[in-house]
């Protein structure tokens, strides 16, 4: 049993959001109490003790979506990739490098996205992994090093056409193996999905192909209207647009979330509020690859539920809470909008996303739920309570105040240390093979 305490709690839970001296009690992988750090070190003397040294407790944040095969590309310059557009961002970058991703390959990009979430208090990611030079076995190499690691894992492979008809074929079947074998271990710490990439890189026949396979096992995740190459090919080719094609192909539904929607109408909108399907936003990714805002304030006025994702562009969860308020209010040219959308996607939305997948509930501390708890060094120089928190998130918290991560009640970094496990031989393995990958992008050696 742990007990986290000496420190201001913030729990999510409405009923009981924020305690100024506040302690949580772990019992095994949930959440035993909730309450004053006197009340619990009365009831509980036995705990193990880890100290918040003064900082903020915290629930675990939530990925919803995420690439772990970028996980090698930080500091990589491609020779001769200078990408004008969208189309050559994707061609000449990341499915360069996943044309190159062997299972070593993947496995060191799982483990270098794993450690950093950890850093950073994130303790559930929703991936979605492409790896074209070797498919099968890719999501269980993946699904080994989110185990040994500790991380609440949903996974799935992106379905793609862009490759031919084999690896079409080789990336449907991961896909379904993966699910079959979740369903199998009913494993709260690893669930999967069905992927797909973008609409433009695949046809009807294998959408068709892909819903036969699923069997209705799990969810679809997929990435909708990031780019216009979205909406002019399904226009062009299908007489339709993108949420359209989805919903006649028998993708749309309660368990399905949609990356991106960048480029959706109002009728679509009204679609995907209809099929209760759900919108994952990635802003510093959409600013990055200069794809436009999702209109996610009108999404959310319709009742869609949107949550907040990275694209792999940071593995910080609030530094995207910071860029989704920025990029929104830009775009609208008001200074006070979108606020309460903001904190709403990350610390609700979230949780709902999750929901869908795991038995236990995340993103909340309360008893019963899954025991994810983060502890950040947080000291404020002006007042902190729960009239301000959210304040206190956009402006002064980042994921590098992450002192302590606990995730299904094992704790796996305390006081910016790892527990049992061993980074630098991490590190050294991934960078070896890191070597490996730029080596053959850019046909020398590192």
């Amino acid at each position: 049993m742990l007990l986290i305490g000496n420190g201001q709690l913030i729990t999510r839970d409405p009923e009981f959001p924020y305690l100024k001296d506040g302690a949580v009690v772990i019992d095994g992988e949930v959440i035993k109490a909730v309450g004053s750090f006197a009340d619990m070190k009365a009831a509980y003397p036995d705990a193990e003790f880890v100290d918040a040294k003064g900082g903020i407790i915290m629930p675990g944040l939530i990925n919803a979506h995420t690439h772990i095969y970028s996980g090698l590309a930080r500091g990589l310059a491609i020779a001769g990739n200078n990408p004008t557009n969208f189309f050559e961002v994707l061609d000449g970058t990341w499915w360069n490098i996943d044309r190159h991703l062997t299972i070593d390959g993947t496995k060191a990009c799982a483990y270098a996205t794993i450690l950093d979430c950890i850093r950073d208090g994130v303790t559930t990611i929703f991936d979605h992994h492409a790896s074209f030079c070797e498919i099968p076995g890719s999501l269980f190499a993946i699904k080994d090093v989110a185990k040994e690691l500790g991380m609440r894992s949903c996974l799935c492979y992106e379905v793609s056409e862009r490759d031919g008809e084999e690896k079409t074929a080789q990336s449907i079947q991961e896909n379904a193996d993966f699910a079959k074998w979740a369903i199998k271990e009913d494993d709260d710490m690893i669930k999967a999905m069905f992927g797909g990439h973008a609409l433009f890189t695949i046809s009807d026949k294998t959408f068709e192909k892909m819903v036969e396979a699923n069997d209705g096992m799990t969810g679809f995740h997929i990435h909708v209207s990031e780019g216009m190459n979205d909406v002019y090919d399904s226009l062009r080719n299908y007489g339709c647009k993108p949420i359209n094609r989805l919903l006649y192909n028998g993708l749309l539904g309660e368990k399905t979330l949609l990356g991106h929607c960048i480029h959706v109408s109002p009728a679509e909108m009204d679609i995907i509020k209809e099929t209760g399907t759900m919108v994952v936003n990635n802003p510093e990714s959409n600013m990055g690859n200069a794809v436009g805002c999702a209109p996610v304030l009108q999404m959310m006025a319709k009742g869609i539920t949107v949550g907040m994702g990275t694209d792999a562009y940071t593995h910080d969860m609030l530094e995207s809470l910071k860029v989704f308020l920025i990029i929104q209010r830009h775009n609208a040219a008001m200074p006070n909008v979108a606020w309460g959308e903001d904190v709403t996607m990350l610390f609700e939305n979230n949780r709902k996303i999750a929901a869908k997948y795991f038995k236990k509930p995340l993103g909340i501390l309360k008893e019963g739920a899954a025991a994810d708890v983060i502890v950040m060094d947080y000291k404020p120089f002006t007042p902190f309570s729960d009239e301000n928190i959210d304040g206190h998130m956009i402006f002064g918290m980042m994921g590098k105040n992450c002192r302590t991560t606990i995730i299904n009640g094992k704790v796996l970094y305390k006081d910016r240390e790892f527990v049992d496990i061993d980074e630098e031989a991490i590190n050294a393995w991934t960078l070896e093979q890191s070597k490996k990958l730029w080596g053959e992008l850019n046909h020398r050696e590192y």
